[in-house]
């Protein structure tokens, strides 16, 4: 994390990630924002996936899309958050990577 902020500039969070608002041509703030996280070599942030990342794809509806993942048979966790950043969850890839789906919050 430190080496990202020391040679990239990109201020990582105390949650171990940053956020990038999304912007037009003109640089003007846009509705969206990209979201990335890495883990520390001391901790397992992304458990139990087996990474030091979590890729985090936006989706319509992860209520609909976790039970639709858990019918066909796939790793999903059980745990689904709602928060004021919206609403969180996870599947476990194939090759084990924990996987975060995020359904923005209304208008975003």
């Amino acid at each position: 994390q430190a080496w990202y902020k020391r040679h990239l500039g990109i201020d990582v969070q105390p949650w171990g990630g940053a956020a990038f608002t999304w912007t037009d041509s003109e640089g003007a703030p846009m509705a969206g924002t990209t979201i990335w996280s890495i883990g520390q070599a001391s901790a397992t942030p992304f458990a139990p996936g087996t990474a030091p990342f979590m890729i985090n794809y936006r989706v319509d509806d992860v209520r609909a899309l976790v039970q639709a993942l858990r019918d066909e048979g796939c790793q999903v966790l059980d745990k689904v958050d709602e928060s004021e950043y919206g609403i969180f969850g996870w599947v476990i890839d194939p090759d084990g990577n924990k996987v975060e789906l995020w359904q923005p919050p209304a208008g975003q």
